[in-house]
C-alpha cells in the first residue's frame, strides 16, 4: 500500500502517525540483529520503515535483500531509499523492477551523497543528475504503482548553504522552487532533513503551503544519542543548532548517559512543539538504535510497550499479495517468518485461508534454510552455546534448558522461536509448561484457553475494540516413545481432547481425520463476520514436522562435533522422539494443562529412549 495513503488516512482520522528509517549494516551479526530490532520496532505500529541505499549505491543488493525481508518477513510497509549516485539507468530499473517483485509500492527518490573519496556529485554515464529527473523517470516508467516520496530541506540542501545570509535567502527559495517540481513530478510525500530548530520547521512548512504544495510533510526526528555522533552528523549536513542545545550539550559531552537523557528529553520537547503546530506524524532516524526513538514515541503516548495492539494473533504481511490471508496453521506461531518463507510462492488466499495445506506450493525445509539466523556466524554459536549448553551429559541437561525458556531464567532463546521472548499470553499458563517440560514433555508452541476475553486484552486480546476473543488451550510438545505411550491413554480417554503425534519417519498416531480442520482461535467483533485466524490440521502439520525435527540437528546438534556425546543425545531425539499437537476442545472448562501435568503421568526417564544413559 502507498504511504500517502496511509498518511491520508490516519490524518482524515485525526490519529498522528510514526515510521523509523534504518541503514543496512556493515556484518552478517549486525543484519541479524537488526531483523530482531525491527521486528520488535514494527510491532508498535509504525505506518511504514525504510531503508536508506548506501552512498555511491554501496549497498544496493543488501538494501534490496532487507527490504525484502521488510516487507515479506517482517511484515511491516516498507519504503526504500533510491539514489541517483554511480546508477545508470538499466542499474535503476533493475532495482525498481526487483522491488516491486517484492511487493513494494513506496521509494524515497533522492540525488544521494557523493560516492566515497569524491567531494562533488558527478552524474554517471546513462545516469540522472538530481532527484527531479529520478521522480519524473519513476512515474512515466512505471505509472501510478509506486509511491514516491521525496526530501524537503528546512534549511536549503547542505551542499547550497553560505554563510551570507541575503545569499541564503534566494538559495533557500529556489530550493523550495526545486521541491515543488519534484511534487508535481510524481512526488506524494516529503520528509525533511534532520534539524533542531522548530522554528525553522515551522516556516518551512508554512513557506511550502504558500507555494501551493499539499502534499504531507513529515519532519525528520534524529535523537541525539552520542555527543561525537550528533557533532558529526550535524557537521556533515550543515545543521543549525540553537544556542541553548548547543551549551547545555557541551557542559555534559563527557558523561554518555546524561547526553542520552539530554536527547531524548529534547526529542520530546521538539515532538511536543511540532504536533501542536499541526504536523501529522514523526519519521525517526533510529540509526539502527531502538530505546532513543521508542523513548521519545512512549513519552508522547502513541505507543504503549505493554499494550500492543494486534489486528490477529500473528501479524500480518505487508504485500499486496497475502492481504486477504486471514488463517493460518497455529504450528508457526514462534516462526513467522519460516511460514512466510514457506508459502511465499503462494497466488492467492481463496476465502482468507491459507490455501490447500496438500499444495506443492509449501516449500521444503531446504527452500527456507537461507532464511534461518545465521547459525553459522560465530557469535550467533557463542549465544546459542551459552544458553543450550556447550555440552550436553544427558536428557536432563535438555530438559533444563526447556524448563529454563518456559520459566523466563537463564535462556531466552530456542530453536523453534523466532521470538526474543515467551508470548505474553504464555504467562497465564507459565507454571504448567515449566512443569511439562520438567517432566520431558518440551514445549515448542502453546496457548492458554479463553472464553470470552475483551478483544483490548493486553495479554490475548487481538482485531480491535468492542469485540471478543476466544481460544481453545493448545500446547505442542516433542517426548519420548515411552513417555507418549503413557500419555496417549489419557488423551484418547478425554472426550474433548484431539492430538496428533508423528516421528521423524512420519509415522501418525491421531484421534483426528486426514482432512479434518480445527479452529482454535476466534473472535467476534461488531460488523463483521466471526473471524477463526488459528487452525490445527494434519496436513499441515506433516509439513511443519520436518522443519520442527530438523531444528533439533541444523540448530542445536550442529553446535556440537560429531559424534560427540552432546551430538548423540541431540541426534537421538530427532530420530526416535515424537512431536505431538494437543487441543482441548472444551474451551470452557476444560483442563488440558491439568491433565497433562497430572501425577500418574510419569516423570520422564533418565534415558535418551533407547536405553542409553
Amino acid at each position: 500500500m502507498k504511504v500517502v495513503d496511509k498518511m491520508n488516512e490516519s490524518i482524515k482520522a485525526g490519529k498522528t502517525f510514526f515510521s523509523f528509517e534504518f541503514f543496512p549494516p556493515r556484518t552478517d551479526e549486525g543484519v541479524e540483529n537488526l531483523f530482531d530490532r525491527q521486528d520488535r520496532m514494527a510491532s508498535f505500529g509504525p505506518t511504514f520503515c525504510d531503508i536508506t541505499w548506501g552512498a555511491g549505491g554501496t549497498t544496493a543488493d543488501l538494501t534490496l535483500d532487507i527490504a525484502a525481508k521488510m516487507q515479506n518477513m517482517v511484515c511491516v510497509e516498507t519504503m526504500m531509499h533510491l539514489t541517483c549516485t554511480n546508477m545508470p539507468q538499466s542499474e535503476l530499473e533493475s532495482a525498481l523492477d526487483k522491488v516491486k517483485s517484492y511487493g513494494i509500492q513506496n521509494i524515497l527518490a533522492l540525488r544521494g551523497d557523493p560516492p566515497k573519496g569524491q567531494d562533488t556529485f558527478e552524474v554517471v554515464e546513462g545516469g540522472f543528475s538530481c532527484a527531479l529527473d529520478l521522480v519524473k523517470y519513476i512515474r512515466n516508467k512505471y505509472g501510478e504503482y509506486f509511491g514516491i516520496t521525496v526530501a524537503g530541506y528546512p534549511e536549503a540542501h547542505p551542499d547550497a548553504i553560505v554563510s551570507d545570509a541575503a545569499e541564503m535567502d534566494k538559495i533557500y527559495w529556489n530550493d523550495l522552487h526545486y521541491l515543488k517540481e519534484k511534487i508535481e513530478a510524481g512526488g506524494e510525500v516529503i520528509i525533511t532533513q534532520l534539524f533542531y530548530d522548530v522554528d525553522r520547521f515551522v516556516k518551512f512548512v508554512k513557506d511550502c503551503r504558500g507555494l501551493g504544495i499539499t502534499v504531507p510533510i513529515v519532519p525528520g526526528i534524529m535523537p541525539i544519542m552520542t555527543y561525537g555522533g550528533f557533532k558529526r552528523m550535524t557537521s556533515f549536513c550543515k545543521t543549525a543548532i540553537p544556542q541553548d542545545i548547543s551549551d547545555t550539550l557541551e557542559g555534559i559531552k563527557d558523561n554518555d548517559e546524561a547526553v542520552k537523557a539530554f536527547g531524548i528529553d529534547l526529542g520530546v520537547k521538539m515532538c511536543k512543539r511540532l504536533l501542536e503546530e499541526g504536523t501529522p506524524g514523526l519519521h525517526m532516524y533510529t540509526l539502527n538504535l531502538e530505546s532513543a526513538a521508542v523513548g521519545i514515541l512512549e513519552q508522547l503516548g502513541l505507543i504503549n510497550k505493554k499494550q500492543i495492539a494486534r489486528t490477529l494473533p500473528w501479524r500480518p504481511a505487508a504485500t499486496s499479495k497475502r492481504q486477504t490471508e486471514q488463517v493460518r496453521p497455529i504450528f508457526w506461531s514462534n516462526r513467522p517468518r519460516a511460514y512466510l518463507k514457506r508459502t511465499s510462492d503462494w497466488d492467492s488466499y481463496p476465502a482468507g485461508r491459507w490455501g490447500n495445506a496438500a499444495s506443492p506450493a509449501y516449500g521444503t525445509l531446504s527452500d527456507y534454510q537461507f532464511m534461518r539466523r545465521h547459525t553459522g556466524s560465530t557469535k550467533r554459536a557463542e549465544k546459542a552455546k551459552e544458553a543450550w549448553g556447550a555440552s550436553l551429559n544427558s536428557l536432563q541437561d535438555v530438559y533444563r534448558v526447556f524448563t529454563k525458556y518456559t520459566s523466563g531464567t537463564g535462556v531466552s532463546v530456542l530453536p523453534w522461536s523466532e521470538m526474543d521472548s515467551l508470548q505474553l499470553e504464555t504467562g497465564y499458563i507459565k507454571d504448567q509448561l515449566v512443569a511439562l517440560n520438567r517432566k520431558g514433555f518440551l514445549t515448542i508452541n502453546s496457548q492458554p484457553g479463553v472464553n470470552g476475553a475483551c478483544s483490548t486484552d493486553p495479554k490475548v486480546g487481538w482485531g480491535g475494540p468492542n469485540g471478543y476473543v476466544y481460544q481453545k488451550a493448545y500446547v505442542e510438545f516433542f517426548t519420548s516413545p515411552e513417555n507418549f505411550r503413557a500419555l496417549e491413554p489419557k488423551l484418547k480417554a478425554a472426550s474433548s481432547i484431539t492430538y496428533m503425534a508423528v516421528n521423524a519417519k512420519g509415522d501418525m498416531i491421531s484421534n483426528v481425520g486426514p482432512t479434518d480442520v480445527n479452529a482454535v482461535t476466534w473472535g467476534v467483533f461488531p460488523a463483521k463476520e466471526i473471524v477463526q485466524p488459528t487452525v490445527v490440521d494434519p496436513q499441515s502439520f506433516a509439513v511443519w514436522k520436518d522443519e520442527a525435527f530438523g531444528l533439533w540437528t541444523s540448530e542445536w546438534g550442529a553446535l556440537y562435533e560429531k559424534g560427540s556425546r552432546s551430538s548423540q543425545i541431540i541426534d537421538d531425539i530427532a530420530s526416535t522422539w515424537y512431536l505431538v499437537s494437543v487441543v482441548d476442545n472444551d474451551f470452557i472448562h476444560g483442563n488440558l494443562f491439568g491433565l497433562l501435568t497430572s501425577e500418574d503421568i510419569p516423570a520422564a526417564p533418565s534415558s535418551n529412549g533407547n536405553g542409553k544413559a
